[in-house]
């Protein structure tokens, strides 16, 4: 029985991703977020073969990496350069980057993460979070480390990069963990990234994770981990600005993309938000999680988001917007669009009540602002439950906007929507709606609504999502 639930179901996504009527914003040339560093050319190459790596799986290689960089750290005036790691397992342990550099793995290359922790070494808390997400004080630090860097480069044939982190995965699990686990790459106050074309596996924890960061893109990667590994994010932008994630599949253990922005009254205090966002033409699965999720640390506020062309199956949750009383801060001015789901437990998701606190020197009155959330042109199948909306008493959710949304499949037997503190208009929503959502978007309401405009007459009248324009 398993095996047939599992062969209709990716029938279900096959037949999805086909099915030309639903494609929605599609152009003969699709859009691309345009990087200027993206194409560099680097005037000096050096093979981590030179400073003496073995490519055993065996050997560790932590000098080799260092000293590579070191010594191409002298060209970063002469057009920055190169790094190649070739065919091989290059095991090592946490390595920085430095500006102006390429670092890019052959097709059969595989950076190999030690799986002693004494190779991660411990770094400080971030200002926003005030310790360690997992425990109070230090954190180890990431396997590829960057901070205070400009034109920064991780590409190649899609070679792979390896965490092996199951065993912090048992060290969390057993509550022996001494300090936070390492992100796979974690890039601090930088500008200027690119990450592309690489298979990322396994990660201790959050696997791409930029913070503070501008000007970054994430495009052509697979983020793979097993669906019970815990909190292995895929990618993690938080309290950065001007991000792309682009054609991307994702299948972890924890949220497929989640944008934060700081923990409680440590991001409040540091103030710094995630703003002009872009997801699209991702692809992904989280038995335990959500495909796109804000939350729940998003104290310094996140705001102009734009998801469009996702596609999650065999899933807990497709769209999740995590906060708390004490987070403080605001997410505003969402835009969801061309979403399609298949086997996903609750299509969309606002958890208000989500706790998890850094001390106990929060703000339980510092409540989020959530408001202006638009959610258009969502189809699902084999879908549990509608959706659960919870605002916060005293503090409602304002201006939630669905429209032209079909979910099938609900077995629940309650409502298939729960709303609670939440004030919003919808349109063309199957099943029914909630009550507090279900005055009309049009004609009264559309621009009340984040990134609706009058094309909403169209779909109104004739229910054709091809005909759902926009322009950003």
């Amino acid at each position: 029985m398993r095996t047939s639930f599992h062969l209709v179901v990716l029938v279900l996504v096959l037949l999805l991703l086909v099915r030309e009527s639903d494609g929605i914003g599609r152009s003969e040339e699709e859009e691309k977020c345009e990087n200027e560093n993206e194409m560099k050319k680097r005037p000096h190459s050096v093979s981590i073969t030179e400073f003496g790596a073995v490519g055993d799986g065996v050997t560790l290689n932590t000098k080799a990496f260092q000293n590579s960089i070191f010594y191409l750290n002298s060209f970063a005036d002469k057009g920055g350069a190169k790094l190649f790691v070739p065919a091989g397992r290059w095991l090592t342990g946490s390595f920085d980057l430095i500006s102006h550099l390429t670092l890019w793995l052959h097709k059969d290359a595989v950076i190999l993460a030690s799986p002693n922790s004494d190779d991660w070494p411990i770094t400080d808390p971030l200002p926003s979070y005030g310790r360690g997400r997992e425990l109070p004080g230090a954190r180890h630090r990431s396997l590829i480390y960057g901070r205070n860097l400009t034109d920064i480069i991780i590409t190649g044939d899609n070679g792979t990069i390896d965490g092996q982190g199951s065993i912090w995965w048992d060290w969390f699990d057993n509550k022996t963990l001494n300090y936070t686990r390492p992100h796979l790459v974690e890039f601090i106050n930088s500008t200027g990234i690119v990450i592309s074309n690489l298979t990322f596996i396994n990660s201790p924890f959050w696997a791409i994770h930029p913070v503070y960061c501008s000007q970054v893109t994430v495009r052509n990667v697979r983020i793979l981990a097993p669906p019970e590994s815990p909190n292995t994010d895929g990618i993690d932008p938080d309290s950065s600005d001007n991000v792309c994630i682009e054609d991307c599949y994702i299948s972890t253990g924890d949220d497929l993309v989640a944008i934060k922005s700081g923990w409680d009254e440590y991001g409040i205090s540091s103030g710094r938000p995630s703003t002009n966002i872009i997801i699209r033409r991702l692809m992904g699965e989280s038995g335990r999680a959500a495909g796109i999720a804000i939350g729940s640390e998003m104290s310094g506020g996140v705001s102009e988001v734009r998801v469009e062309n996702i596609q999650i199956f065999n899933s807990r949750t497709g769209i999740r917007i995590k906060t708390s009383p004490g987070r403080g801060g605001y997410v505003r001015n969402i835009y969801v669009s061309d979403m399609k789901m298949v086997n996903v437990g609750t299509a969309i998701r606002f958890t208000s009540l989500y706790g998890e606190h850094p001390d106990e020197f929060y703000d339980p009155t510092a409540l989020p602002l959530i408001e202006r959330i638009t959610i258009k042109d969502v189809v699902g199948e084999d879908i549990k439950i509608a959706g659960v909306l919870e605002g916060i008493e005293g503090d409602t959710f304002l201006n939630i906007c669905l429209s032209n949304i079909t979910l099938n499949g609900i077995t629940s037997n309650k409502s298939p929507w729960n709303c609670s503190y939440i004030q919003g208009f919808s349109d063309l929503v199957s099943p029914e709606i909630c009550e507090p959502l279900k005055e009309r978007i049009y004609p009264e309401h559309y621009s009340d609504c984040y990134h609706l405009s009058n094309h909403l007459r169209t779909s109104s009248s004739n229910q054709n999502r091809g005909a759902w324009l926009f322009s950003w």
